[in-house]
């Protein structure tokens, strides 16, 4: 599936509109087969995770290459005709120069939005001092918009994954992202009813992304009522596709039982999803 370039536009305004009002959950997909799955359910945009991707791979979270992670971003572009979010991680670069580079290329595989965040990789100094995740994300913006600027640009505030669940800061980091040119802001971690709404409002009116990575007690109605105004859920799609793999496969190796294939889909359910009417065969 190729698109042109006013198929991409177009998917770029939507993805805007999306964010005007509202709440929307853009979901996680980490190949062309769950994005396309997950497409034929009607969601309206989707997103990457670099986790799923990386564990496709045989990768931890943060090890691909960013030539790898841009020729995924493209085969997923490619995928669906949904607008698609990218997970660019830190932004692929050491410097805010570099990360500009690496944005100018990402926005050149059709994605819809992107996002950068704060986290530095290194153990020791897991989060990069504020005026250098600005001048990271100044960069980013730049580079979007010296592409046309209809790219979304995502800022990430990673303190509650790293130990520094430090909702004040989390905060300031947020504001000031949406200052240097954040067009939705999105701090993972956080869970509580009142730091939603406190982050909620903090950055109003700009439109907050929440991750909801695991079972929880808020409804998609009471995520809403907070004012989120889309939802996310990472690498948790992949997590659930792999522990059902996961559990067949060792029902096999260690008690020779076949029992996990219970529930598995039908080979015809899925050759119906990917059957394509215009093609030989």
């Amino acid at each position: 599936m190729t698109h042109s370039p006013a198929s991409i536009a177009a998917r770029r305004r939507a993805f805007r509109a999306l964010h005007a009002a509202g709440c929307f959950v853009i979901p996680n997909p980490w190949d062309a087969g769950s994005a396309r799955y997950l497409a034929s359910l009607g969601f309206k945009a989707l997103a990457t995770t670099s986790s799923g991707f990386a564990w496709s791979q045989a990768q931890v979270d943060g090890a691909m290459s960013r030539d790898a992670v841009l020729a995924h971003l493209r085969e997923m572009v490619a995928a669906t005709e949904l607008p698609i979010n990218a997970d660019f991680e830190s932004g692929y670069g050491a410097t805010p120069r570099d990360v500009a580079e690496s944005v100018r290329l990402a926005v050149a595989t059709g994605v819809a939005g992107l996002s950068i965040e704060d986290a530095t990789g290194d153990p020791s100094r897991p989060i990069h001092d504020l005026p250098e995740a600005l001048a990271r994300l100044r960069e980013a913006r730049a580079a979007i918009d010296a592409s046309g600027g209809d790219t979304l640009l995502v800022g990430r505030a990673e303190n509650f994954l790293h130990g520094r669940p430090d909702l004040a800061d989390t905060i300031a980091r947020l504001r000031a992202y949406a200052e240097a040119g954040a067009d939705c802001l999105y701090a993972p971690g956080i869970k509580s009813r009142a730091d939603i709404a406190a982050v909620v409002a903090a950055v109003a009116p700009r439109p907050v992304n929440l991750l909801v990575g695991a079972t929880s007690e808020f409804t998609l109605a009471d995520i809403a009522a907070l004012g989120v105004r889309r939802v996310s859920v990472g690498g948790a799609l992949a997590r659930s596709a792999w522990g059902g793999f996961m559990r067949a496969a060792k029902a096999i190796a260690e008690h020779g039982s076949f029992d996990g294939f219970a529930g598995a889909a039908s080979g015809a359910e899925l050759d119906g999803l990917f059957h394509d009417p215009g093609a030989a065969g």
